[in-house]
């Protein structure tokens, strides 16, 4: 599998260029609370990141970007990426069709050595959701959600991964809705139409001291992040454009229980920012990408809401990924700087980012 180099040329000391993911495994003794690092700088915008065991690397390819050679990837060291598990099962820049991977977004690696993704199908039309073995590369499932849960024209980006009672959760940012999809039968269900899904109009996205647009409108984005607690038993969500974290029992989702049942057991957890990404960890602390403060915030246990992490290079942090080390690992991409948000064209500069941030012990 041929690799892909940077086609330009990076500025760094011979330290850094020694380094590799490999060796930026764990903390050591002199690692603070908050202490941010590079990881890699890319020459394509990374969509949402995923750290695996054995220090591997993987990410998607943000579709809002220019089209490019591959839609997932796996990070090799800090300037190379390689197609994963291979490019013939990716759209690349040809014509979309149902053999290959055509536009995903959200990723995440469960506890037993699967790769998932969301596969929004913008060109394709359809919404899928793909597994993968991580050691073989073999594709292990591949849902395609009915048009009743996932009508054409939806944007279903994140997604959040049960392996022990083997369900999915996705969220639908243009349909306002959250998605449960059974893993052996592809049976779904969708939950919309509650306030706690929808864009708060206070929650405004100022970056830059510029308030950002989204398709010639202010940005007001619904239901994005979610996560689950370590025992799988809670949903949390909340809007990219909101300042509420919320819970919900999983169990009225996998049960199929009714609307009305859903939303009367969503429960308000504490604040959130304005943020595109989260990640829960198994101490129960709620991580969020600081979209207006280039940022990444800690949601602690007592209900307090901290800033762990400030630096200017963190533009536009997309996603946050607990990994198996400690660490955040953080897609940094520039997207308000693309067409769909600009309505020009794209401004992004090269190169874009993967950084981590260590969180305390």
């Amino acid at each position: 599998m041929k690799s892909v180099t940077a086609p330009f040329h990076l500025i760094a000391s011979a330290a850094w260029l020694a380094l590799s993911i490999g060796t930026l495994n764990s903390a050591t003794a002199a690692t603070q609370t908050g202490d941010l690092e590079l990881v890699a700088q890319l020459p394509i915008r990374p969509g949402n990141v995923a750290p695996a065991p054995n220090n591997r690397l993987f990410a998607t390819v943000h579709p809002l970007g220019a089209p490019g050679p591959a839609q997932l990837i796996e990070i090799i060291d800090s300037t190379h990426y390689q197609p994963w598990p291979h490019a013939a099962i990716q759209r690349g820049t040809a014509t979309a069709s149902d053999e290959k991977i055509d536009s995903p977004l959200g990723i995440v690696v469960d506890s037993k050595n699967r790769l998932w993704i969301t596969d929004m199908g913008l060109s394709l039309g359809k919404t899928r959701v793909w597994g993968f073995d991580i050691d073989s590369g073999r594709e292990l499932y591949r849902i395609e959600l009915p048009q009743a849960i996932a009508p054409k024209g939806s944007f279903v980006q994140e997604l959040a991964v049960d392996d022990q009672a083997g369900w999915v959760y996705l969220a639908d940012i243009a349909n306002p809705g959250l998605i449960a999809v059974e893993i052996a039968t592809g049976k779904a269900r969708r939950f919309s139409g509650h306030p706690a899904l929808q864009a708060e109009p206070e929650a405004k996205m100022i970056i830059g001291g510029k308030a950002i647009e989204y398709q010639g409108k202010p940005a007001s984005v619904a239901v994005n992040p979610l996560t689950l607690s370590k025992d799988r038993a809670t949903l949390f969500f909340g809007a990219m454009n909101g300042t509420t974290w919320y819970s919900l029992p999983t169990k009225l989702l996998r049960e199929d229980a009714d609307d009305k049942q859903v939303g009367a057991a969503i429960k308000r957890v504490g604040p959130k920012p304005v943020s595109d990404g989260a990640s829960t960890d198994a101490r129960g602390r709620h991580f969020f990408t600081n979209l207006n403060e280039n940022g990444i915030d800690v949601l602690n246990t007592d209900g307090s809401l901290r800033p762990l992490v400030r630096d200017a290079r963190l533009d536009w942090p997309d996603s946050v990924h607990v990994s198996d080390n400690g660490w955040l690992y953080i897609s940094v991409n520039q997207l308000y700087k693309t067409t769909a948000f600009t309505g020009q064209q794209d401004s992004g500069k090269p190169p874009y980012l993967v950084m981590r941030v260590w969180p305390g012990e």
